[in-house]
């Protein structure tokens, strides 16, 4: 049932456990020894809440954040981080570009950079600067991505032998469906054995239990309810992300 769970912060956002899992990382980046590198890796399959985690973090640590386009060249990926740095890039050339970003980020080498969609970087070869930035700035570099991250990471030598530590995001688990039904249905009674339900369903995936949770709350608008058990609501009822099937009817 609902209660006073302190994991939801007056920010808006739930502290779930990838969130802590990234938080550390960024910690142990942020301390790391002079002779260490300065790369961690956090990777996990679609809706497990890594972009979700990298938002709580910026904006505790005040973090700087870039979420990689589909359309981005170099070029691009350098203007976008010195914009973010609250930079203003000019007409300049790559390596000038290269060689601003290094001077912005190294004037504060304790503030982390995460790098989200960073497997586009990885199939655009990028890589390599990135680890270039990284070095020279001496920045905590935060890449995020999907599952296969770390072995498109392994194909790059120089990038792979400078990964600090590598952090896989897990699934939700009941008391982070707990703290997400805190968070968006902060006025509905809803069952443990529902959030157990809810997370086999959607597989642990934190954006999917969201989805659930919002049919959720417009279930109850809609009937005037505001408990809910597993009775509730039948297995077919579940946003799965799997499309619906279709039914074949034959004609009369």
């Amino acid at each position: 049932m609902t209660n006073g769970d302190n994991s939801v912060n007056p920010g808006g956002l739930a502290a779930l456990k990838n969130v802590s899992r990234f938080l550390v990382l960024m910690e142990t980046l942020i301390n790391r020894g002079v002779h260490l590198p300065g790369l961690g890796v956090f990777h996990g399959f679609s809706g497990y809440g890594k972009t979700y985690a990298s938002l709580y973090a910026t904006n505790k640590k005040g973090a700087l954040r870039l979420e990689v386009g589909d359309s981005w060249n170099k070029k691009t990926f350098l203007q976008k981080l010195l914009i973010e740095a609250g930079a203003k890039p000019g007409r300049m050339t790559i390596a000038d570009l290269t060689e601003e970003a290094i001077m912005v980020l190294g004037d504060d080498y304790t503030r982390p950079l995460i790098i989200d969609e960073a497997d586009k970087l990885a199939d655009k070869g990028m890589l390599e600067l990135v680890r270039e930035i990284q070095e020279h700035s001496q920045v905590p570099v935060l890449l995020i991505g999907e599952e296969q991250l770390p072995a498109k990471l392994m194909k790059v030598e120089r990038v792979h032998n400078r990964v600090l530590e590598w952090v896989p995001a897990e699934p939700c688990d009941i008391e982070d469906a707990r703290a997400l039904a805190n968070l968006f249905c902060p006025h509905l009674e809803i069952h443990d054995d529902l959030l157990d339900v809810l997370v086999d369903t959607t597989q642990g995936r934190a954006r999917r239990i969201v989805v659930n949770l919002n049919k959720m709350l417009e279930h109850a608008r809609n009937s005037r309810e505001a408990e809910f058990d597993a009775a509730s609501f039948d297995n077919g009822w579940f946003y799965t992300g799997e499309p619906p099937r279709r039914v074949n009817r034959r004609a009369a």
